[in-house]
This record gives C-alpha cells, sequence and structure tokens, in this order.
C-alpha cells in the first residue's frame, strides 16, 4: 500500500473507532449475588442462642451481606451491657452486618420506676450501633446514613448502601403501631421521626430512580401493609385513633407506581412456624420473616430479580 493511502486508511479507521466507540463498548454484566436476612430471633424470648445458629448459617452461603432484624427480646432489660453483648456478637460474623432495630430493641423500654425510657435508649443504640458509615462484621460495607444530613442528624439507624444495581435501606418503623402514643402530647418521637422517614423514602425513591437502579429493597421492623386494601387500617379502630403506619404506607405506595423497578419491602412480622415466602403485587414484593433466616438471591437484569431460597426452613442436603 502507498504511504499515503496507507496513512489515509489509518485515520479513517480511527475516525470510525472514535464514532463507534461508547455505542459499541460491551458493558460488563451485573453478576447475581445473595444476601441473608435474620429474622427477630427474640420474638420467643431472651435466647441468643438462635442468633448464634442463624449468623453461623447464613455465613454459608457466602452472602454479600447479612441485615439482623433486631437485637433482643421484649422481656430482655435494656441494658447498656446486653446491648454491647450482642454488639459484639454481631461484629464477629465474617460477612458485613447491618442491623435493622426492632421495636423491642428500644419502643418498649421503661427506666426504674417504670416510666417510658425509650428515647434515651434509642439514642443509645444510636451511639453504640451506627457510630459510623460503616456495617458491622469482620468484612465492612460502607453506608450512608440519614445522620449525614444535618437536619436529621439523630437518625442514624436509618442507612443505604448499593450493590449490584440494587439500592438497599433500613428504616426505623417499629412494629408497634409506628411507636404512636394514644396519650396526649405523648407523640414528640413519633411525630419528628415520621417527618425524617418522610424525607428519607423520598431520598430512597429519588435516588433509586436518578441511578437507574433495578430494585430497592427496604428494611423495617413493622409492616406497614402496602399490600392490603386501599382504606385498610392495621389497628382496629377501638385500639387507637391513628394508624400509624398510614403516612408512610401512602408514601409508599405512591412512589413504588411510579418506580421503574421493583420494591422489595423486608419485616419480622410473620407468625412462627410460617413459611417464608415472597408475596408480590404489580412491583411491589412483601417479604415476612419470624425467628428464621432467609436466603434471598438477586438476578439483575432478569424479570425474576428477587428470588428467596429458604434459610433455616430449608432441610440441609
Amino acid at each position: 500500500m502507498m504511504p499515503q493511502r496507507a496513512h489515509r486508511f489509518a485515520v479513517a479507521l480511527g475516525l470510525a473507532a472514535l464514532t463507534a466507540g461508547p455505542a459499541q463498548a460491551v458493558q460488563p454484566a451485573v453478576r447475581g449475588f445473595q444476601f441473608g436476612v435474620i429474622g427477630h430471633s427474640f420474638k420467643s424470648g431472651p435466647d441468643e442462642s438462635v442468633l448464634k445458629r442463624a449468623i453461623a448459617d447464613a455465613t454459608l452461603i457466602a452472602p454479600a451481606f447479612i441485615v439482623a432484624t433486631g437485637i433482643k427480646a421484649s422481656t430482655e432489660p435494656c441494658s447498656d451491657r446486653l446491648y454491647a453483648q450482642r454488639r459484639a456478637l454481631l461484629n464477629e460474623a465474617a460477612p458485613p452486618v447491618i442491623v435493622s432495630l426492632a421495636g423491642s430493641d428500644w419502643s418498649a423500654c421503661v427506666n426504674s420506676i417504670g416510666r417510658s425510657n425509650a428515647i434515651e435508649r434509642l439514642n443509645r443504640l444510636r451511639e453504640l450501633f451506627y457510630a459510623d458509615g460503616e456495617s458491622l462484621g469482620e468484612r465492612r460495607l460502607p453506608l450512608t446514613r440519614l445522620s449525614a444530613s444535618a437536619k436529621f442528624r439523630s437518625y442514624a439507624e436509618n442507612a443505604h448502601w448499593e450493590y449490584g444495581k440494587v439500592l438497599f435501606a433500613t428504616i426505623n418503623l417499629p412494629a408497634n403501631n409506628n411507636h404512636f402514643r394514644a396519650e396526649a402530647g405523648r407523640n414528640s418521637e413519633y411525630e419528628d421521626r415520621l417527618v425524617a422517614n418522610r424525607a428519607w423514602l423520598h431520598r430512597l425513591f429519588t435516588l433509586a430512580e436518578r441511578q437507574k437502579m433495578q430494585g430497592l429493597v427496604l428494611f423495617s421492623d413493622g409492616d406497614v401493609g402496602v399490600q392490603a386494601e386501599q382504606g385498610f387500617s392495621l389497628l382496629p379502630s377501638f385500639q387507637s385513633k391513628q394508624d400509624g403506619f398510614a403516612e408512610p404506607r401512602r408514601q409508599i405506595r405512591a412512589m413504588a407506581e411510579k418506580f421503574k423497578g421493583k420494591v422489595l419491602l423486608v419485616d419480622t412480622q410473620s407468625g412462627a412456624g410460617t413459611e417464608p415466602a415472597i408475596v408480590w403485587r404489580g412491583n411491589v414484593g412483601h417479604l415476612s420473616l419470624a425467628a428464621e433466616w432467609a436466603e434471598v438471591r438477586v438476578a439483575p437484569g432478569t424479570a425474576a430479580l428477587f428470588t428467596l431460597k429458604g434459610g433455616s426452613a430449608e432441610a440441609t442436603p
């Protein structure tokens, strides 16, 4: 080939490569993964061995992370000593461990004269379990906390993290009617947290949409009833004048309808002995666990983004 023709040919190849570059670039496939969820292992009482066994079993599946829902039984003391003991136990796990608070960890706590000590105990849990921007466990996972926002610097228990084009997050929604108190003038904690959770949910759905996430997973103690019929209240009218989950339920429903991906809600309100299952209605799935653990598999880019393999509910081969 003549020198001039060879030069023109090389330039043409270069221009073609530049033109076709981004459009024809091969994007790396997002690999599937699994994570473990430990149900509230203290529902039946202060038996720490259930939690230890669940951590050990869940570690065997090589999870990307484990979410532990609750750290103590309602009958156990709300003491610094017990809190520190459970933190040390969870921190010894090999995988990253994220703690999603249960109402029994703080909302039912009372002081020595029988008065509610819930707010003080919640703040102590925040100091012990959520002091930095990482998970517990030998392998650490970076987390973004709501407390990074100056307006909501108290709410460190609400955290989110991204893994495999899915956004995961915890949200403090205790099972006992979201800690709504019927007594007049006793709802400052509930009302303030309602505002914080409203901003948190808006941030999560906005982030998931902007980052084109394929899914959003929310971990909480209470079941907000998103899949229940419209107008449904979680409590009979004679028990409470207000459904403490009404606002987050409306907000999640409205934002999930607009979200292009799938939304999976995970809580701990399943009855003992109930086989865990993901129940879907539209793009919203609901998984409720008792004291068992479950393996959730994530397959990005597929129609069945989330599938469940029973943890302790499934016989070991």
